[in-house]
């Protein structure tokens, strides 16, 4: 995919940002950050901590990047490195909406701008044969709280803005999103959800 896009719950990639990216990668504050990021692409905690810094502020997201999607949640791709090894998006959810359960296609580093999400955290599980998610855990995040994923541990979650308004995050991958368009590297909206005492 040639340009940035943004990806909804059902996997559509209607455009969102014009090349090249956004009027957020005109921010000081966050032009400083993202070139922070590309020197520590192989540092995903190192970034986690910049990020962090960057969320007490204010001002930096530009209004475009902040736009919710109708049907679903929204991605806006704000900085892809000159090496391509590292991208930088925003995620707009209105209440109620979600992503699908997934994993990711690299680390991941998130924080949140703007409003409360819920982090709903599962296990990949093998019993007799067959496959199933059991939870392992819920997050609410308010603005401020940063998280740090990298796969294969702890990388199977879905994404809920749990609040009554609006809900932002900032999203930083080890990967190039501008090419692969998402994300999202697999979904498991086909297996079931097996509380751990209710495995037969």
């Amino acid at each position: 995919m040639g340009r940035p896009g943004r990806w909804d719950s059902v996997g559509v990639s209607p455009l969102a940002s014009p090349s090249p990216y956004s009027a957020t990668a005109l921010s000081p504050a966050f032009a400083a950050f993202a070139r922070t990021a590309d020197r520590l692409v192989d540092n995903p905690t190192a970034v986690a901590a910049h990020l962090a810094k960057l969320l007490g502020r204010d001002g930096w997201l530009a209004p475009e990047d902040r736009l919710p999607g109708a049907d679903s949640y929204r991605q806006h791709l704000l900085h892809v490195s000159p090496c391509r090894r590292l991208s930088i998006a925003s995620l707009v959810w209105l209440p109620g909406q979600t992503t699908p359960v997934h994993d990711h296609v690299s680390w991941c580093v998130v924080g949140v701008y703007r409003g409360v999400e819920r982090e709903e955290r599962f296990d990949l599980v093998e019993h007799e044969g067959l496959r199933h998610l059991e939870p392992a855990g819920t997050v609410f995040a308010g603005r401020g709280h940063v998280e740090t994923l990298v796969p294969p541990a702890g990388d199977i979650h879905t994404v809920t803005a749990a609040g009554r308004e609006m809900a932002i995050s900032i999203h930083v991958y080890g990967a190039d999103l501008e090419r692969l368009g998402s994300s999202i590297h697999r979904r498991y909206d086909d297996l079931p959800v097996v509380p751990r005492e209710h495995r037969a």
